[in-house]
């Protein structure tokens, strides 16, 4: 079946993740600092990560929104230290500029130019990155985020609603992505062919990943441009 349409992951894809969100949380941690002081005297931040981890399975929506979930965190702890919590709003702000201020690999902008001649492009992503802010939403022509959308990969839910915005089956469209469980195995139980981002040259023969066989494997952007 010729691909028709190539959909993207984000994080760790088109920019790595890890980087960023030290930043951000480190930004956050900062304006906390001088906003919410009670707050910073009783918690690190890796105390406020611990926390927000333990949050996760209290509410289903906190396992595809993130957003709501760093969001909640906040109020929480504000009103257990005494501070006002409709600062979270502010807070969320200061860390959402952060979490969108990424450094995308130098393949991602030559290399979606050259996909475009070739092929539909859009994006589904697990995080709220906002492309709009970083500046590449004018590259796709859907972008699907978990925390909108109502559920996260690797449900197929996901995979079908970017394919039915295409009116594409699922079969003429590639997913690629950086994780092996979320995004390849996640889109070729989907239905859609499925081509693992392995920036870092890792070994797919991991045992808890054998079963695992993607339909292609991507040093970059670019490799991906020369596969199609």
């Amino acid at each position: 079946m010729t691909i028709k349409a190539v959909l993207l992951d984000l994080d760790d894809t088109l920019w790595p993740v890890a980087p960023v969100i030290q930043h951000a949380e480190a930004t956050l941690y900062a304006w906390m600092k001088d906003h919410v002081p009670k707050v910073v005297s009783s918690y690190d931040i890796s105390a406020l990560r611990s926390r927000r981890q333990a949050l996760v399975v209290t509410d289903p929506r906190f396992s595809y929104d993130l957003w709501a979930l760093r969001h909640r965190l906040l109020q929480d702890v504000f009103v257990e230290q005494g501070e006002d919590p409709v600062k979270a709003d502010a807070a969320m702000a200061v860390f959402a500029a952060a979490r969108n201020a990424v450094a995308l690999y130098p393949d991602v902008t030559p290399a979606l130019t050259e996909l475009a001649k070739r092929v539909r492009l859009g994006t589904i992503s697990n995080g709220f990155a906002d492309l709009h802010s970083i500046g590449l939403a004018p590259h796709f022509e859907v972008s699907i985020a978990a925390h909108q959308f109502g559920c996260a990969k690797p449900d197929p839910r996901i995979f079908h609603a970017a394919c039915e915005k295409l009116s594409l089956a699922p079969d003429e469209v590639l997913y690629v992505g950086d994780d092996l469980v979320l995004d390849v195995q996640g889109a070729q139980q989907a239905g859609l062919q499925a081509g693992w981002m392995n920036r870092r040259g890792l070994h797919s023969e991991h045992p808890h990943h054998a079963h695992i066989k993607p339909d292609a494997e991507f040093n970059d952007l670019h490799d991906l441009t020369q596969w199609l």
